[in-house]
C-alpha cells in the first residue's frame, strides 16, 4: 500500500463510510450489520485509518465489558487494502491504549481469521468463556446455531 496510514478516534463524518463497509462485510457473512444509528451511539468505541486525503480505509472498534474484559468488534478494512497491515495496526493501537489505561484486561475477538490474531499473540479458547458476548450479541446472529467462528483473546496482564 502506498501512503501513510493515519489512526485515529472515529468523527460522525466517518459514520456512513463505516456503515457502508460493515454493511460490505456484514452482506458477505463475516461480521454482523450495524445500522448507522448504532455506530453513531458507540462512535467513541471506533478507532479508523485513514490515508492523508482522510479516505476511510479500515475501522476497528473496542466493546468494554466490564471486569476488564473487552471485545475486538467491527474489524474491517477496505478489501483492496487487506493484508497490508491495517488490521494489525488497528489491533496494536488499541492494546497499546488499554495498556496505558489499566493494569490488566483481556482482549478477546471471535473471527473466522484466527491466525491473524494468533500473530498479534492472542491465543485460541473456547467460546463459552464468554457468556457477556453470547447473551449480548450471538442470540441475534443469524448464524447463532450453527457458529463458525474461533474465540482468541489476548491477556493483557500486566508484569
Amino acid at each position: 500500500m502506498n501512503g501513510s496510514v493515519i489512526l485515529r478516534p472515529a468523527q460522525q463524518s466517518d459514520v456512513p463510510n463505516i456503515h457502508k463497509l460493515l454493511h460490505d462485510y456484514a452482506q458477505q457473512g463475516v461480521l454482523l450489520d450495524r445500522s448507522e444509528e448504532d455506530i453513531t451511539f458507540y462512535l467513541k468505541n471506533f478507532t479508523v485509518a485513514v490515508n492523508a486525503d482522510g479516505q476511510l480505509l479500515g475501522c476497528m472498534a473496542v466493546r468494554d465489558f466490564g471486569n476488564d474484559l473487552l471485545e475486538v468488534r467491527s474489524l474491517a478494512i477496505q478489501p483492496d487494502l487487506r493484508c497490508g497491515g491495517i488490521g494489525r495496526k488497528l489491533v496494536e493501537k488499541a492494546i497499546s491504549r488499554l495498556h496505558s489505561e489499566r493494569q490488566s484486561f483481556r482482549l478477546f475477538a471471535l473471527t473466522l481469521q484466527p491466525g491473524f490474531f494468533e500473530r498479534i499473540n492472542f491465543q485460541i479458547v473456547e467460546k463459552e468463556l464468554f457468556p457477556e458476548k453470547i447473551w449480548a450479541d450471538c442470540s441475534r446472529c443469524p448464524k447463532q446455531h450453527c457458529c463458525d467462528e474461533i474465540a482468541v483473546i489476548f491477556d493483557g496482564s500486566s508484569l
